[in-house]
């Protein structure tokens, strides 16, 4: 039980991530402030998109176990700093115009390779868990390995290939990406198009925790069209203008009255869950309306947490009530000069 609550505490920042993949990206057809532009990611075969991504997570808090450990930790803080390549592979289907744009959103898988340029993190605990891997260590593996993945309709992500030699046969891979989660969430959009000032509500799960039907709910608005440049706030790869969205989001439970409210991997374990996890934050987007590609997104947000873990066979419990903090900025950059030679 308490590699499950060290699991979630690590989980916290991917999950945090998860809230700005509701605006990842999208193509817009159209540039007129009052016109309404359609939702559709878009990606050629062929071409490479780099980005930079740095992830602050403090979490703070207390987990009180059936044995006493006055070692345990309370504090817990985290610097990630990724600079990635994403290539969009030729389609495998001969019959396939591999000239014509693939869209995730519509349909379509479309088979990435993401290559980690650079990839370290530096971790602070007062109370390191000597039974795992150093944040530090686990990302550091990462730097200058590639693996492939197909992005699904919908964002979802699957199919990995060459991630044996990279990651520990324990880890998701998936984990790994969590940063781009919803890369092809269209879906999450108003069918119609969006326009400039209009408002629309979203929903993403929280996977990982504890507690079952907890959901991300945002609120967006089409705040204006900007220049990419300037939304950014430096040289950006994409040209032209971008569609600048601000959202508010906060964490939803949706469950029945007398459920009990277990996620099922925790009932196969044998284990009973209760408690509550809430939390808030507010991302903002600029999506060019040129390429459809996210050129900024900066995010933070705040987890609460108070919740009981129980075993079934013996009813003893762990408890732990705690806050995590996140702040993520994740910006598309142009080619580095150490990108010159691909995998």
């Amino acid at each position: 039980m308490k590699g499950k609550c060290l699991f979630y505490r690590r989980r916290a920042a991917s999950c945090a991530v998860l809230a700005f993949a509701f605006l990842a990206i999208f193509t817009a057809q159209g540039f007129a402030a009052r016109e309404r532009v359609r939702i559709q990611p878009k990606f050629q075969p062929g071409e490479s998109l780099y980005y930079r991504i740095e992830m602050h997570t403090v979490s703070t808090g207390k987990t009180t176990t059936p044995i006493i450990n006055p070692e345990g930790g309370t504090k817990f803080s985290e610097n990630v700093d990724l600079l990635v390549q994403l290539d969009v592979l030729p389609v495998a289907v001969s019959s396939r115009d591999d000239a014509k744009p693939l869209q995730a959103a519509g349909g379509e898988p479309v088979r990435m390779r993401v290559t980690y340029l650079r990839a370290h993190a530096d971790s602070q605990s007062d109370a390191p868990a000597v039974d795992a891997p150093s944040a530090s260590s686990e990302y550091d593996r990462l730097a200058g390995h590639s693996f492939e993945f197909t992005l699904e309709p919908g964002g979802g992500i699957t199919d990995f290939k060459d991630v044996d030699h990279i990651l520990p046969s324990s880890t998701d891979p998936a984990q790994a990406l969590s940063w781009m989660n919803g890369l092809a969430s269209g879906s999450e959009f108003p069918q119609k198009g969006i326009a400039v000032g209009q408002k629309w509500t979203s929903e993403k799960a929280l996977t990982g925790a504890p507690l079952a039907g907890l959901v991300w709910r945002g609120e967006s608005t089409y705040v204006r069209n900007d220049r990419c440049n300037a939304a950014t706030g430096g040289p950006s790869a994409s040209a032209g203008n971008c569609a600048v969205i601000l959202t508010q989001f906060q964490i939803v439970r949706h469950i029945p009255k007398h459920s009990d409210g277990t996620p099922p991997d925790y009932l196969r374990h044998g284990l009973r869950t209760a408690g509550t996890i809430t939390g808030s934050g507010e991302s903002l987007n600029s999506i060019s309306l040129t390429t459809g590609l996210l050129t900024s997104s900066t995010q933070s947000s705040t987890q609460n947490a108070d919740f009981d873990i129980t075993s079934a066979a013996n009813g003893e419990a762990i408890h732990r009530v705690g806050q995590v903090q996140t702040q993520t900025n994740i910006k598309q950059v142009s080619a580095p000069p150490i990108a010159a030679a691909k995998p």
